[in-house]
């Protein structure tokens, strides 16, 4: 059996063909390799894999990737702080709309597709009130975060407790995490008309080797890693009480692997998060501890990142019901992403690069 990975030079999607390839699948791997994530053919993935470059937004280019593959996991897409709205579109959700175009009107014998999503779809998240209702909070405010208020609260100024967030809660807030809700509907709607199986997959914050040193934004075990790795002090915003939900990259696989098997996850969404959601002090100083820093105390910068939720946790129970577990817990993220780390060359001036690209954006603010 045969199995196309878009973005598969990427970091979920490199892991999952090496998964796929255990397993004695064929794989086939179509990447733009876009700098600054990549600069060549990454060293990590395998000589079995069918390397073809370009863009899936080149319907002729995707055609040729899709047309004599069995499955489709479509990890292609396109996340930054960049105003750039309608790339959004064009990438994450036209690319999704063209898989679908291109079996129709080729009459490829798909089995089938798994796209995937983002937490970010969930925006704020779920909380509830003092009373036990639900609640949707919107973005945070400005004047608030500069401030140095950074908790949400109810309409009547009363406090909101967070709670885990289900699947059929949407509630984006930021132009990736829009463009990320339409794919799913996309996706799902369009494979449930046509029957072709489909499957979306909302990640939440993935950790463990081969994310790109070169995001800006994303990746809590980058940031900090880097940090520690170069004796630095690791940049901590707002007041690091943020909850987070870390999933270890081999468990995403797992959960990747899991859908595609099994016939009971077609036409449906899963939340695939760790299940033990932590603050950002707490990663950090689990990340101090793997690097052999004693008595470390978590230190806020005074600053925050436009854009940033307060508290994100997501409900895996449905995932849950198919047999799959997180296995790892973030001392293992930590670990393989320190060992890879560790085989790297010239890392130095990356922490500088990309806390400067978010300046530049507008991303980094200061509270005042």
């Amino acid at each position: 059996m045969k199995v196309l990975i878009t973005g598969g030079a990427g970091f979920i999607g490199s892991h999952t063909a090496d998964r796929l390839l255990q397993k004695g699948y064929q794989v086939k791997v179509l990447d733009s390799l876009e700098r600054p994530v990549h600069k060549n053919k990454p060293d990590y993935l395998d000589n079995r894999i069918k390397l073809i470059s370009g863009s899936v937004t080149d319907q002729n280019v995707l055609y040729q990737a899709m047309k004599d593959v069995d499955y489709i996991f479509h990890f292609a897409a396109f996340q930054d702080y960049l105003p750039y709205f309608s790339k959004f579109v064009d990438v994450n959700v036209s690319s999704t709309a063209s898989i679908y175009e291109i079996i129709l009107r080729h009459k490829l014998p798909i089995h089938k597709i798994i796209v995937a999503s983002s937490q970010a779809t969930l925006g704020e998240g779920l909380y509830l009130d003092s009373k036990g209702n639900e609640v949707l909070p919107d973005t945070r405010l400005e004047e608030n975060l500069k401030k140095g208020i950074f908790n949400l609260t109810a309409d009547d100024g009363g406090e909101l407790f967070l709670t885990k967030t289900p699947e059929r809660i949407s509630n984006p807030q930021n132009p990736y995490g829009m463009s990320k809700i339409a794919e799913e509907m996309f996706a799902l709607q369009l494979g449930k008309r046509y029957k072709i199986p489909t499957v979306a997959m909302r990640y939440s914050i993935v950790q463990g080797s081969r994310q790109s040193f070169y995001n800006a934004y994303s990746g809590a075990c980058r940031i900090f890693s880097l940090a520690f790795h170069q004796g630095k002090e690791p940049q901590i915003y707002e007041d690091g009480n943020q909850v987070r939900d870390f999933v270890n990259i081999h468990d995403v696989v797992d959960a990747n692997i899991a859908v595609m098997e099994d016939q009971r996850a077609d036409y449906e969404m899963y939340n695939v998060g760790g299940g033990a959601p932590i603050t950002v002090n707490q990663f950090a100083s689990a990340c101090a501890e793997v690097y052999g820093i004693k008595n470390y105390q978590p230190k806020p910068c005074g600053k925050y990142r436009f854009g940033d939720t307060r508290h994100i946790w997501s409900d895996i129970s449905k995932l849950q019901s198919l047999g799959w577990e997180p296995q790892r817990t973030i001392y293992d993220s930590i670990i393989e992403y320190k060992e890879w780390l560790g085989t790297a060359s010239s890392v130095e001036n990356i922490i500088e690069y990309c806390e400067e690209k978010m300046k530049k954006l507008n991303v980094l603010r200061d509270i005042s």
